[in-house]
């Protein structure tokens, strides 16, 4: 069984994780859950896709941005008026997200298909891939 891996940003969050940058045989990969029309919910499902350097640097300084916020919001010193971004990060964030948007996505032609495991080791998610499936 692998290893678990670090998790490096969460960009989406439904009863878990669901969407991020997390480390993949030691690279970055975007991580997306899938959603089942069917079930109407997520599935245990996630599809990977690595990233570039210059996009994994740009996911990391969004996550900053947004780490700054939530610990402003946590101290009671913003409220979720400014959410996600603190009013002095909002222009760099704004150039960053619109970046990310085109960049930060799920590759259809070179993916593959995992199930994840995740846990929480002192503040730091973590997360464990089984893959069931690729398609490059």
């Amino acid at each position: 069984m692998s290893e678990f891996e670090t998790v490096h940003t969460m960009t989406d969050f439904y009863d878990g994780p669901r969407g991020g940058v997390a480390d993949f045989r030691c690279e970055p990969h975007v991580y997306e859950s899938q959603f089942s029309d069917a079930i109407n919910n997520y599935t245990d499902d996630f599809h990977l896709s690595p990233i570039s350097d210059a996009v994994f640097q740009l996911a990391l300084e969004d996550w900053e941005i947004w780490l700054r916020w939530h610990a402003a919001f946590e101290r009671g010193e913003t409220d979720q008026e400014t959410h996600p971004v603190l009013p002095e990060d909002r222009e760099r964030h704004d150039e960053v997200e619109k970046q990310l948007a085109q960049s930060l996505m799920i590759d259809r032609d070179n993916f593959l298909v995992a199930k994840a495991e995740f846990r929480n080791v002192n503040s730091n998610l973590e997360v464990r891939w089984s893959v069931e499936s690729v398609n490059t």
